[in-house]
């Protein structure tokens, strides 16, 4: 009776990875002539049995002969010791004679339930909370909410067409499985989405180190004015740092010790959010001090003897302060795409899900669940009590709307330290999938050169820098980056992949049809709310702005 099960456990397996099915039985013949390993086997066998159903298991469908990059190491990986540089874009395993394919390329998961809601969280959480606050000063409370129930069920939604695409589909990997749906334009659309993702991820951050890095230096030398110092531009800092610490770290080969800074972001950015719901029951608004640009240019204009100026001033004041439930104006665009922005992780949910213990779709999901749940709490925290704290006043980036009020203050000056080193220690992270798509796209067959490795990255971070120094508000790159590629890996991408490799569902069935109408609302998203920020820009350039 054991043997029965074995032979048919195996089968599915030998049939998944092997077109010919008729040389299973030869295969067969290979398994029985050592009977110890074959009760080694079976006892592998009837564990998975137990463990994962035949409709959801990922692990047999996940790994076939076409299977030729490698994931991204998360933490809790089995393979911490990988060179990073090779994890992906591998090319097939040569195996001995006499060892099963289906032995050596099957891989039980390593990571617990806990560790992968964890390192899901940190491929979450990212500087798209930082511009929270000013989408929902732009769309009001109410709107708000609405807007953000509806992303996070939306992105879910995506994560389940994606686990189980990729058990149809036979892939780990994002870019496969548009090889796979749709050959080279697939793979082409899946790997430009991703790298525009991560592009406007590094910008991101660079941007925090712009814009937070001459305050900080500032406070520790204690000037109060920034008097136009090489050493108080940002423009000049974020190429200083770039150059010293970025590149550098860039250029390893292996950035497996930096594997951690992803949890340290997420730690940076929890202790972000408790400073920000701290500050509000310490923070009056209309802010009182003078640093408050209003005033500033208040007194540089006006006497304070006039009681009407006086009375009018406080009355806008308090207007602006006082929170509103639903918002329509020009800025209101761009909520949208900040949103999408901020939940973008589904690169990362297959290599997540292949190393997830005991995996199965529904656990993966259940993974998911509370990953979003825990991002969903914290991101209406982030937003409501950024918004309460300065109304009207709050700015595209959370973070420099308490530094233009508050620059000496103890607690902020210690977010910002944290938050610049973990977002200086990301960059290379981010950066690396981006070089090594590039990398493969460009010269996939030619042997490591760190000429082409120096100079590809060295292009890559020039290049960001660039779109850093010129563009002039970090509100742009959340936006158009949320209106392309994020709509493209959360709404278009996966539908797309579940409508042409889930080949068992027809057409005309529920989840085909719920996936068709997820597709066009992707399209909807994506060309309307980069026509309407297109708008905007033509008309802040016309207007001089």
């Amino acid at each position: 009776m054991v043997e029965t099960i074995y032979l048919k456990s195996s089968s599915i397996r030998i049939i998944d990875f092997n077109k010919d099915v008729q040389k299973t039985d030869s295969h067969f013949i290979d398994c029985g002539a050592s009977r110890p390993r074959m009760k080694q086997a079976t006892a592998k066998t009837e564990m998975s049995r137990f463990n994962i159903s035949p409709d959801e298991d990922s692990s047999c469908s996940s790994n076939s002969n076409d299977y030729s990059y490698q994931k991204k190491v998360a933490i809790g990986s089995q393979y911490p010791d990988m060179d990073a540089e090779s994890q992906n874009f591998l090319p097939p395993m040569e195996y001995p004679p006499g060892k099963k394919k289906y032995e050596t390329e099957y891989s039980p998961g390593t990571t617990s339930f806990g560790m992968s809601v964890f390192n899901l969280g940190n491929a979450i959480m990212g500087s798209g909370i930082l511009g929270l606050s000013y989408a929902m000063a732009n769309t009001g409370i109410v709107l708000f909410v609405i807007l953000l129930v509806a992303v996070s069920i939306f992105s879910l939604y995506s994560v389940h067409l994606l686990i189980k695409t990729a058990n149809e589909g036979g892939s780990m990997v994002y870019e496969q499985l548009g090889y796979k749906a749709f050959g080279m334009p697939g793979k082409l659309a899946a790997s430009c989405s991703i790298t525009m993702q991560n592009i406007g991820a590094m910008s991101s951050y660079l941007y925090i180190v712009k814009y937070e890095l001459p305050i900080v230096i500032q406070a520790f030398l204690g000037v109060k004015e920034n008097s136009g110092e090489w050493y108080l531009n940002g423009d000049y800092l974020v190429l200083l740092v770039s150059l010293a610490i970025i590149l550098p770290l860039s250029l390893l080969r292996n950035l497996g010790y930096l594997g951690y800074t992803s949890g340290f972001s997420l730690l940076c950015m929890v202790f972000f959010l408790i400073v920000v719901i701290y500050k509000k029951f310490h923070i009056p608004c209309p802010p009182t001090l003078e640093q408050d640009a209003v005033n500033i240019t208040l007194n540089s204009t006006f006497s304070y003897t006039d009681d009407t100026v006086k009375n009018a001033t406080a009355h806008h004041d308090q207007e602006k302060c006082r929170p509103k439930y639903f918002v329509f104006n020009s800025q209101t665009v761009y909520a949208v795409p900040i949103l999408t922005f901020a939940f973008v992780c589904h690169p990362a949910i297959l290599p997540m899900y292949e190393e997830l213990k005991d995996r199965s779709r529904k656990k993966m999901q259940g993974v998911a669940n509370v990953s979003f749940l825990a991002m969903f709490i914290m991101y209406l925290l982030a937003a409501l009590f950024g918004y309460l704290t300065f109304g009207e006043r709050v700015e595209s980036e959370l973070l420099h709307t308490y530094s233009k009020l508050y620059k000496f203050d103890t607690v902020l000056l210690v977010v910002r330290l944290a938050v610049l080193t973990a977002v200086t220690l990301t960059v290379p992270v981010v950066l690396f999938p981006i070089r090594t798509s590039v990398n493969q796209l460009l010269c996939a067959s030619k042997e490591f050169s760190w000429l082409r490795h120096i100079v590809i990255t060295g292009l890559l971070l020039g290049g960001t820098n660039a779109l850093v120094i010129f563009v002039p508000s970090i509100r742009d790159i959340f936006g158009f980056i949320g209106a392309s590629a994020a709509a493209m890996l959360i709404f278009i991408l996966p539908s797309a992949f579940y409508i042409k490799l889930v080949k068992k569902e027809s057409m005309k069935s529920i989840q085909k049809i719920g996936a068709f109408a997820f597709l066009c609302s992707g399209f909807l998203v994506m060309f309307g709310s980069i026509t309407l920020i297109v708008l905007d820009w033509i008309h802040n350039t016309a207007d001089g702005h």
